[in-house]
């Protein structure tokens, strides 16, 4: 058989572009006969949701998987979730997400929540691990209804640590915005771009810690909490601090080791859920060491 090459002689073999991935889940949750339910459920690959049965005593739970095993430069992921009135949720993820080195372009993850009135979110993925050189957008959009509750949690790492590396160049924008009733009530960005290493030992920045979290947890009884929140953050291992802008809970944990970092943001997250839900008063289950 005689193949033609169509391509003139003159033109250089054409480039084979690298693949990349588009992955979207949307998932919402509804009361029925007074139990929390599925409601809505759509997966695209490489994104995919397991159901896990929850213990007795407590919510429904979501597990979030990456089936290509992490996210390369180029990478597009939209994570839709809904818990409508009087419901009530737990979204996880299967295990660390890996940002693998990019060759140029930026990965980019949104994440969209929607808490109906009086239903309860819990948003509490493990951790991202930036590897070195990772370029990294992440969005993440919570509207509140006036009596809606949410506790939301992200940790970034920055390297791989256990083989000596470091996220000394490459870039993270990790925006958040907040609104409840419609209105923008709390918004936060951290950008690290370059020469990283630099923004990570400063002592006004981030002090040589190599991993960060930022927990949330925004209702009409966020102030009722704040005495906690700070006896717990008092007594973490780590460094962390806690305030409240306009009536939401914000803490913020820094540590050299990941792992300390990851055992009191555990502590803080079960005591808060089991004091402002009347849930168990441990993490996700996935996140036991």
């Amino acid at each position: 058989m005689l193949v033609q090459n169509l391509l003139p002689a003159s033109d250089p073999s054409p480039l084979v572009g690298h693949q990349r991935s588009e992955g979207e889940v949307e998932i919402a949750f509804a009361l029925r006969g007074g139990r929390s339910v599925l409601a809505q459920l759509y997966q695209r690959a490489p994104c995919r949701v397991l159901f896990p049965a929850p213990a007795i005593d407590d919510i429904p739970e979501a597990v979030l998987i990456t089936t290509s095993g992490g996210i390369a430069g180029g990478d597009r992921l939209r994570i839709a979730v809904s818990v409508e009135a009087g419901a009530a949720a737990l979204l996880t993820s299967q295990a660390a997400e890996k940002i693998y080195r990019s060759l140029g372009p930026e990965a980019r993850c949104a994440v969209v929540l929607q808490v109906g009135d009086g239903a309860w979110l819990e948003w509490l993925p493990q951790e991202t691990i930036l590897f070195q050189a990772a370029r990294f957008s992440r969005r993440i959009e919570a509207n509140l209804a006036p009596t809606g509750r949410l506790l939301a949690s992200e940790i970034v790492v920055f390297g791989r640590l256990a083989r000596g590396e470091r996220f000394s160049t490459g870039r993270l924008e990790d925006r958040w915005r907040l609104h409840r009733g419609g209105r923008l009530v709390w918004t936060d960005a951290v950008s690290v771009e370059g020469e990283g290493a630099t923004a990570l030992d400063e002592v006004l920045a981030f002090g040589g810690a190599q991993a960060m979290a930022t927990v949330v947890y925004a209702g009409p009884d966020a102030a009722q909490h704040l005495s906690l929140a700070r006896s717990l953050t008092g007594e973490a291992r780590c460094r962390a601090g806690t305030t409240m802008v306009n009536g939401t809970l914000l803490a913020r944990f820094l540590a050299e080791d990941p792992a300390r970092l990851r055992a009191d943001l555990a502590g803080y997250v079960a005591e808060l859920r089991h004091a402002a839900a009347g849930l168990p008063a441990r993490p996700p289950r996935l996140w036991q060491f």
